[in-house]
């Protein structure tokens, strides 16, 4: 079926705009609360906080933010054979909201009911993160159901789409993190919730301009909108969705410690088999398992990208707290603020980028996508290097041995060459999923590469622990800059050597 070919946005269909919007307050959302989270959790009981070791809140943190890029692999799987990716995305919206809302019921609690401050907290952190599976893999798929596949627009379209996804983290750590941060926690989480109900109603009242796009499988072609049918089975969902997680979390706490270890195998092992199963349902002939192989292969180098690429939420966020220097004359920038600097550079630089890759495909200069990968990975080692001087610099050059805060300029600069990193390889991916994925399982596969996002999260989270534990084992400093710095200068030339084998591999498909 030929996709919609108007340019009534920038270019581009104008179902793009709609998804735009929605997704720019989706990731005002989760941004607003990431920038919070690991600042809430370590805060002392006399802020509002949950007086955490710094170590534990970084795993939680990591789980948190590799649990939500697992479950889009359900979402997706869902929306591919039963909902569609439109009653998905309502009910994950829906579902955020709400988790939100339970994140600032937390910070409001009383002070001296631990128990039920952290039965909020998990519960809402629960419910965000299977609100998130339902709607994120759904509307990256949609967009690349706006082109065809060969559309020399599309990267340039995911580009653009990105632009919305960063808008959003750019507003959002100035907005929540500054209220959550400088006034109450609970004001913070609730501003996010709020983002995520305006979001969930642009994309009610613009779905028209999808067309017949993500509307349920059956549904005869021609028809726009959801009937009144539909609406009572997303509100069912929602229901069951938030009654699940708080049982769960709920009942969790009375399982002994090895029902849980098993139990999290089973649901796993049992995940894992009927994934393998529905790509190996879906895919069929040599093209199609050639161009999901490289899929795999990639998103094994993605995990290695975010897991340093992330460190912005934990480590950054803390050295952002403790090393920078952040005041200006009697007013002091809020850490959280800096979580908005990756994302205005995205906003700034990806129309430069989406306008780049046409001009190099023009000249027949445009690097393949292994090899934007490799750019990605080689920007985000010289950021990590830099990092690595700031560091070192701050926590050896005052005179009395004491912490020495040193410019904003040095973050500034690290989240500058990561965002070029990010932009040759994140909307790219993207795109490489719509593009090699088999018809019947782009959504599938949209939730198998939010899945190495999953695996690069909670990596990252992971990342200062392991360097203190090469440390006690080498007997002597392994800072976790230089670590990261090192390991992603070898991946980048992986897959430099790697690339024409996959070019290969991708069967025509640009």
């Amino acid at each position: 079926m030929a996709k919609d070919q108007s340019t009534a946005f920038f270019g581009h269909p104008v179902g793009l705009s709609s998804l735009f919007a929605t997704e720019m307050w989706e990731r005002f959302s989760y941004y607003g609360m990431r920038a919070l989270l690991v600042l809430f959790l370590t805060a002392t009981f006399a802020n509002g906080g949950f007086e955490m070791a710094e170590l534990d809140a970084f795993t939680i943190y990591g789980i948190f933010t590799g649990l939500v890029y697992v479950t889009p692999i359900l979402g997706g799987m869902l929306a591919d054979k039963v909902l569609g990716q439109r009653k998905t995305i309502y009910i994950g919206g829906m579902a955020m909201a709400i988790g939100q809302f339970m994140l600032a019921a937390s910070a409001m609690a009383d002070a001296g009911d631990l128990e039920l401050r952290k039965t909020l907290l998990f519960s809402g952190l629960g419910i965000l993160i299977m609100g998130n599976g339902f709607f994120k893999p759904n509307i990256s798929t949609m967009v690349g159901e706006l082109y065809d596949n060969n559309d020399p627009r599309k990267d340039g379209g995911f580009t653009i789409f990105y632009m919305g996804i960063n808008l959003g983290a750019f507003i959002s750590p100035l907005v929540a993190g500054y209220l959550g941060e400088q006034i109450a926690w609970e004001y913070g989480f609730m501003s996010a919730g709020v983002g995520m109900l305006i979001g969930t109603t642009w994309f009610l009242i613009r779905s028209h301009t999808l067309g017949s796009i993500g509307m349920p499988p059956g549904v005869k072609n021609g028809r726009v909108r959801l009937i009144i049918q539909d609406w009572i089975g997303i509100v069912i969902y929602v229901i069951v969705l938030v009654g699940l997680i708080l049982g769960l979390i709920l009942g969790w706490s009375s399982v002994s410690e090895t029902i849980r270890t098993w139990l999290i195998r089973i649901l796993a092992t049992g995940a894992t088999a009927y994934l393998l199963l529905s790509i190996f349902r879906g895919t069929n002939g040599k093209t199609e398992w050639s161009r999901v192989a490289v899929i795999m292969v990639l998103a094994v180098f993605n995990i290695f990208f975010w897991s340093g690429f992330e460190q912005a939420g934990t480590t950054f966020n803390v050295f952002a707290r403790d090393n920078t220097q952040r005041m200006i004359g009697n007013w002091e920038i809020p850490a959280t603020w800096f979580q908005s600097v990756n994302a205005i550079f995205i906003v700034l630089f990806a129309p430069l980028f989406s306008i780049l890759w046409l001009k190099l495909d023009k000249k027949k200069l445009n690097p393949n996508t292994p090899m934007k990968f490799a750019w990605g990975m080689i920007m985000l080692s010289l950021g990590f290097v830099i990092m690595a001087f700031a560091y070192t610099r701050s926590t050896s050059g005052s005179a009395d041995g004491g912490i020495l805060l040193v410019s904003p300029l040095w973050l500034v600069m690290v989240f500058m060459l990561h965002t070029f990193g990010e932009l040759c390889l994140s909307p790219i991916g993207l795109s490489m999923v719509t593009k090699l994925s088999p018809p019947k399982l782009v959504s599938t596969m949209m939730g198998v590469w939010m899945g190495s996002f999953a695996a690069g999260n909670f990596v990252a989270s992971q990342m200062k622990a392991i360097s203190i534990k090469l440390e006690a084992a080498l007997g002597q400093e392994v800072q976790v800059f230089w670590l990261i710095a090192i390991q992603s200068a070898v991946i980048a030339l992986i897959l430099v050597a790697l690339s024409p084998w996959l070019k290969k591999m991708m069967m025509g498909i640009k």
